[in-house]
């Protein structure tokens, strides 16, 4: 069956590569990035089963306003890959003094994921891009009253946004299914080039636990749960997912960012 499917980052590196290899397969992608010129060359090469939007996902009102514009456009959304993300840069911080690391890999895919959630059928899926890389979060950190380091800072967003998943899925039993997938550490991307200074390994790699992820029966009761490809199977995240307190802790102020 033809899947609606949109993916955040979609004009480099892995969501590139997954948008490609989607439409090939003969589902409509909904392509999403920040600069113009690459979504029409994307838009370009994969043809009519390729629509794009624009959005700087750094800046939650225009999260807020993609989320709105695809909900007038589309009535119904299979599958959101959540895919954006950053690591390194050289303005961490924005103007009200949140570190980007969180606004980009975590507050982003949850506002865009509860904004899309009237168009999504309940055997939808959200498929969140997690990583090996995790570490407790800093909840001040995450609120902008703390600086931290790269490396702390998106090891604590995968973690976020992995707790804030596995908060959805017991919120919303009836779907659709929300997973976070580690899609494998240090693929071939942009973002592995200029953060670890290395080639990286394989692309399709990642592909194809995203593809796996969107459409496979092997993910269709996985709500909640945590895929590493590394490992090539689901497994516990940081133990910290397994806290009920420190999830709430986390899960409180991304509600409180994205006015849920």
């Amino acid at each position: 069956m033809t899947k609606t499917i949109l993916i955040t980052g979609a004009t480099d590196g892995l969501g590139r590569a997954t948008a490609i290899a989607l439409a090939a397969l003969g589902h409509r992608v909904i392509a999403h990035g920040r600069n113009a010129e690459k979504l029409a060359k994307l838009k370009a090469e994969i043809g009519a089963n390729a629509s794009t939007v624009q959005a700087d996902m750094s800046d939650l009102a225009q999260v807020a306003k993609l989320g709105r514009g695809l909900l007038q456009r589309h009535d119904n959304i299979d599958v959101v890959i959540n895919n954006a993300g950053v690591f390194k840069l050289s303005q961490p911080r924005i103007s009200n003094g949140m570190d980007v690391r969180f606004v980009v890999n975590t507050f982003a895919p949850a506002l865009l994921s509860n904004l899309l959630l009237p168009n999504m059928p309940k055997d939808g899926r959200l498929v969140h891009l997690s990583s090996a890389a995790q570490e407790p979060v800093d909840v001040d950190a995450l609120a902008g009253k703390r600086q931290l380091q790269d490396m702390e800072a998106y090891a604590q967003s995968k973690l976020a946004l992995t707790m804030w998943s596995q908060d959805f899925a017991a919120q919303h039993p009836e779907g659709p299914i929300s997973v976070a997938v580690n899609p494998g550490s240090l693929l071939a991307t942009k973002m592995v080039r200029e953060g670890f200074g290395t080639s990286g390994n394989d692309l399709n790699v990642g592909v194809d636990i995203l593809i796996r992820a969107a459409l496979s029966d092997e993910f269709a009761a996985a709500s909640g749960k945590y895929f590493d490809n590394d490992s090539g199977q689901f497994a516990q995240p940081h133990p910290d997912a397994t806290n009920a307190l420190k999830v709430a802790r986390v899960v409180d102020v991304i509600k409180a960012e994205i006015g849920d």
